[in-house]
């Protein structure tokens, strides 16, 4: 099938966009994506085809200028956050809708709410199959800015009228699939962040941790303010290693211990940082319903890596590292809790790196693969749905 896929991403970064593409284009179906702002000269994996759309940039933050008129433009910056948020999702949409005009397609794929409307759009107009890829429990995730409940309220009520006419729903984790669930009145399948069951890189699992990392988005509500004085006590060396949040940097005050801030790398390569660290932090903020469902990349990954976790104490990835074994917990927002659970792993870490490799079996992403790939057989008419692999 010609599959046209929706992602509000510079796709080069996005490794569940990525897998899923890939999977599907190596089942023999054309896939088309069209993300945002994708960085000039990437080269897509095979049978996959990228358009690059931009629809803006978001605020950014003021320069110098002393207390009184940096505390205005915070105010400014989170009175104006929400309408300019708005306007760059808006403006993407019509830019992506006029970039696949003409374009042929049968399925159109929608990772996450903000182009879930432009995908239904478009679908409807084609006669196509509409597929809702939600990464996020979007009416439940953190927003910053000033409020806006009626916003919030419309949305909501959108995806749900949305997800009824999906031909396919699927997500990254079963609490977000037992909502989206109840508003469908059929199952919703997950398809979770796994990575291949392949490990990457060169370096082995160390005998003893020397340091943790931390491989994400560098900025608000990760919890790093927690992590940066845990690690320092437990004696570990820390690696921040992803895109960082501008607006946020000045937020990490290091005043003991070892840190580094190291750009986004390739897949294999962050394996080889995390087991240099020998310990991967899977921190987030108890601050919304988003956070309490979700299962980051960075969890897998360390699978892939063969680390151990320290992870948030949230409902979703406490069954998760509790079920398989990977690690400790912490409670967000407490350095003392994390702290302990570091020492934890750091003694006992021959067991933890034991259990971690026998999750490998069940947590790859050739078995959430091939939840995706039987969802496209069923739309195709070649097959029934399948029994997600969780």
């Amino acid at each position: 099938m010609k599959v046209l896929m929706l992602v509000m991403s510079d796709v080069a970064h996005d490794s569940r966009v990525l897998r899923e593409a890939v999977a599907l284009a190596e089942q023999g179906h054309a896939i088309h994506v069209v993300g945002k702002d994708v960085p000039p000269g990437w080269v897509p994996p095979h049978g996959v085809t990228v358009e690059s759309v931009s629809g803006g940039s978001g605020l950014k933050p003021g320069g110098d200028g002393g207390p009184s008129r940096g505390r205005l433009r915070s105010t400014a910056r989170w009175l104006l956050l929400p309408r300019h948020r708005q306007r760059v999702w808006g403006t993407w949409c019509a830019r992506a809708g006029a970039a696949v005009r003409g374009r042929e397609f049968e399925v159109v794929h929608a990772h996450d709410f903000n182009v879930l409307r432009l995908a239904a759009g478009l679908a409807d107009g084609a006669g196509a199959r509409l597929v809702y890829d939600s990464h996020e429990w979007w009416s439940g995730r953190e927003r910053h800015g000033r409020p806006t409940p009626l916003e919030r309220a419309r949305e909501r009520r959108i995806e749900r009228r949305l997800v009824r006419r999906a031909d396919a729903v699927l997500t990254v984790s079963g609490g977000i699939a037992e909502r989206l669930g109840r508003w469908r009145g059929t199952k919703v399948l997950v398809v979770r962040n796994t990575f291949p069951a392949g490990v990457g890189g060169a370096v082995p699992v160390p005998e003893r941790p020397s340091g943790v990392v931390y491989a994400g988005r560098i900025g608000a509500a990760r919890d790093l303010e927690t992590l940066l004085p845990a690690a320092a006590a437990a004696r570990l060396e820390t690696c921040l290693m992803g895109k960082v949040d501008r607006e946020y940097l000045h937020r990490i005050r290091v005043t003991v211990g070892s840190v580094r801030i190291e750009p986004a790398r390739p897949v294999d390569e962050v394996d080889d940082v995390l087991r240099r660290g020998g310990i991967s932090v899977v921190t987030l903020t108890d601050s919304c319903e988003n956070h309490r469902l979700a299962l980051p990349n960075k969890l897998f990954h360390a699978v892939r890596a063969g680390v151990p976790v320290v992870a948030a104490d949230l409902p979703e990835m406490r069954r998760m590292v509790t079920e398989y074994g990977l690690g400790e917990l912490y409670r967000s927002g407490d350095a003392e809790s994390m702290r302990a659970a570091l020492e934890s792993v750091a003694q006992d870490y021959p067991r933890w790196c034991k259990q971690v490799a026998q999750a490998r079996d069940e947590l790859n992403w050739e078995r959430d693969a091939a939840v995706l790939v039987g969802v496209y057989a069923t739309l195709a008419g070649r097959d029934a749905l399948p029994v997600s692999a969780l």
